[in-house]
């Protein structure tokens, strides 16, 4: 990395790693810390800022066991006492903190499509899932992960900011959307599939409330925050990654069978990919006129 002059390095910590039964009450992995505590050491000397992440997919199996990890509230407390130690161990060191990567498609796909750990889908899916609803289980993982996110912020910016002066935030992914054609249903929808990519995460970070499309559409099916909630997730962080692969033509769509209901479908939107040679610069502009 040195020799081809990189400023900076983003690595994830594996959870299990540090803490293997998941909680601080299991005790910490002295072995895992060490070898953490030698990669950040070593990138420093080399000229190299750590990037770190929190979470990135790995939860750890006791944690699946004993309550489907994300799938409950119990979550919350076992993440923000684990993201407490990686603080105390690597926050001396660590400037930059990420705290959940890409928690759109750790919802969908590990609670929606079956595609990564723990497996969970539903049964209509065909997909040999070890469990699961798709239409409900991607969105109160997604609950839980923002009121992860947001109260392992406020652990940070009350307990080890002024001391080690780091910054938080989380890194999303999103596609870009184009609409198919100039008719007003394929512009909604195409706003409506922003809302349930990005909008999704972002929204409750930036107002402390999910979209309005997505609420019209889900209803109650789409938990809500309390207002303590709400007033805590409202500006929890300090930069916002994004991880953006490719752009759709997108149109608008009939609402999905109910008995095949999920959570891919629920936008009501097409998606074709085709190629876009413009989206470089479309986001470029949409980012500079809104920061």
């Amino acid at each position: 990395m040195k020799s081809i002059g990189l400023q900076a390095y983003r690595f994830s910590l594996s959870w299990d790693g540090i803490l293997p039964n998941g909680t601080v009450e299991g005790g910490p992995n002295q072995e895992g810390i060490e070898y953490y505590n030698n990669l950040i050491n070593e990138l420093l000397v080399n000229g190299v800022k750590p990037f770190v992440t929190i979470f990135h997919f790995d939860l750890p199996e006791a944690l699946k066991r004993e309550y489907v990890g994300f799938l409950s509230p119990k979550v919350v407390k076992d993440f923000v006492a684990y993201a407490d130690v990686c603080f105390k161990h690597f926050g001396d060191r660590v400037q930059h903190w990420v705290t959940i990567n890409e928690p759109l498609s750790y919802s969908l796909f590990a609670y929606g499509t079956g595609m990564m750990a723990p497996g969970q889908c539903s049964k209509w899916m065909n997909l040999n899932c070890t469990g699961g609803d798709s239409a409900t289980e991607p969105y109160i993982v997604a609950h839980n992960l923002l009121l992860a996110h947001a109260t392992t912020v406020k652990l940070y910016r009350e307990k080890y900011q002024a001391i080690q002066k780091g910054k938080t935030g989380t890194a999303h992914v999103s596609q870009w959307g184009i609409p198919l054609s100039d008719s007003k249903q394929d512009h909604k929808a195409t706003r409506r599939g922003m809302d349930f990519m990005l909008g999704w995460f972002m929204d409750p970070l930036a107002t402390g409330n999910y979209p309005r499309s997505m609420r019209a559409i889900m209803k109650k099916q789409l938990p809500k925050f309390s207002k303590e909630e709400s007033k805590m997730l409202k500006g929890s962080f300090d930069f916002v990654g994004l991880n953006y692969y490719t752009t759709f033509y997108v149109s608008n769509a009939p609402p999905s069978n109910p008995l095949f209901s999920s959570s891919t479908t629920d936008s009501r939107t097409n998606a074709s990919r085709k190629q876009f040679t413009e989206t470089k610069s479309t986001i470029y502009t949409i980012v500079k006129r809104n920061s």
